[in-house]
């Protein structure tokens, strides 16, 4: 098994754990004047035009959050705005990607104030910096019921932005990523419930549409199987020969092709072991797939070995609410969901029934794109060996003229 770190990244949401490493910092919101190397700087930044005030938000139990609200400098009045909501994991407002791979909020935010619109992006509760630089205090980091401290917190940015006076309190978009999707839903399908007002529209990228067991169980054990059918199984018969599990571990990284050696080859000939019928062939699902699951003992869910306490609570914690499928039904304001075609986190089935219930509870303004290609950071990647990447141009366009068009 992985390690505990590797391990949080199953957890809904793998491109946005609590395990990001540092990427790029933040600008200072004050810009000298005319034509200065740090002007030129923040106009190659993408913040051209754009004001960016540092704002701190109380979400009580001893945790102020550092926040960023951005808004087009020549703005007069009040502004529709989008509050960014995060994936799982403990991540900076920017949503920080690792090694170096940018962010997935801060292009968003650029686009949407080229749009006319206000942002508001704010760290995670025991975040301190970006990186993510995450606080010592376990009461901020790990709270009880994680999930739940999830939504209130993001319904204490929603009323902060509300009471704003560059702020149209009646225009506030919710723009979610993989858990912020979920809890995009949740705070729309109810807002009396958390003291909000009601959002102007949702936008989700990565959709949680399913019960987060149902994903881990994916993601942890299924997605072997999907990849042994797509990878490996060429004739799709469903079954593999000693040839088609040799050429399948051919180009894989080193860990998984270990992994998958162990359940399909001894030698030169099939697993003995996991041929059971010993015809010289194993069958994906019905001879691999036990022993998979055994080796994974994903079975043992919540408690699956190498989660920790914490993950393990947070699961726990999210089953208890609806999903985006179940939640969303019920917001009748304009919707946009966004998924990837290679997304092995929230596969793409997922957020096309999301969407199929949305119309089925009678909304006439929701709308589903599917990406080939992308992955679930929505960047163009390989679907078994996703690289972190920022939000394609096409994910960024898209969200920016759908905005505009609600403005």
């Amino acid at each position: 098994m992985t390690t505990t770190k590797n391990h949080r990244k199953l957890v809904v949401g793998v491109a946005t754990a609590a395990v990001l490493a540092a990427g790029a910092g933040i600008a200072d919101a004050s810009v000298p004047a005319g034509g200065s190397p740090a002007r030129a700087a923040h106009e190659r930044s993408g913040w051209d035009g754009i004001t960016r005030e540092q704002v701190r938000i109380d979400f009580g139990q001893g945790w102020v959050t550092d926040a960023e609200l951005t808004y087009p400098s020549a703005a007069r009045g009040p502004l529709p705005l989008v509050v960014f909501l995060h994936g799982s994991g403990h991540n900076d407002m920017n949503q920080t990607l690792p090694d170096g791979k940018g962010s997935t909020f801060v292009p968003l935010a650029q686009a949407a104030g080229r749009a006319g619109f206000a942002t508001l992006r704010f760290n995670k509760r025991g975040v301190t910096g970006i990186g993510p630089v995450e606080s010592t205090d376990p009461a901020q980091l790990t709270p009880k019921n994680p999930y739940r401290q999830i939504q209130l917190d993001a319904a204490s940015v929603i009323r902060f932005a509300a009471r704003s006076p560059r702020v149209n309190p009646s225009k506030i978009f919710l723009l979610g990523h993989s858990e912020g999707t979920n809890v995009a839903a949740n705070l729309a399908a109810d807002p009396r419930r958390f003291g909000i007002p009601t959002p102007a529209g949702v936008v989700e990228m990565g959709v949680v549409g399913r019960p987060v067991k149902e994903l881990l169980t994916f993601q942890i054990y299924g997605r072997l199987l999907v990849q042994m059918h797509d990878e490996f199984d060429v004739d799709g018969d469903g079954q593999l020969t000693a040839t088609e599990a040799a050429d399948g571990l051919l180009g894989q990284p080193k860990e998984v092709a270990e992994q998958f050696r162990g359940v399909l080859l001894d030698g030169r000939k099939v697993s003995p072991t996991t041929d059971r019928d010993h015809d010289g062939r194993i069958a994906i699902d019905a001879e691999a797939g036990p022993v998979l699951r055994k080796a994974t003992q994903i079975d043992a869910y919540p408690n699956v070995p190498g989660l920790d306490p914490y993950v393990v609570s947070y699961a726990i914690d999210l089953g208890r609410f609806p999903t985006v499928t179940q939640a969303l039904p019920r917001f009748a304001g304009p919707t946009l969901l966004l998924n990837g075609e290679n997304d092995i986190q929230t596969p793409a089935r997922v957020a096309i029934v999301a969407d199929a219930a949305v119309a089925a509870a009678g909304n006439r303004d929701h709308e589903l794109v599917v990406y080939p290609g992308m992955a679930h950071t929505m960047n163009i990647t390989p679907k078994f060996r996703p690289e972190f990447g920022e939000p394609d141009k096409q994910v960024i366009s898209k969200i920016q003229s759908w905005l505009a068009a609600r403005r």
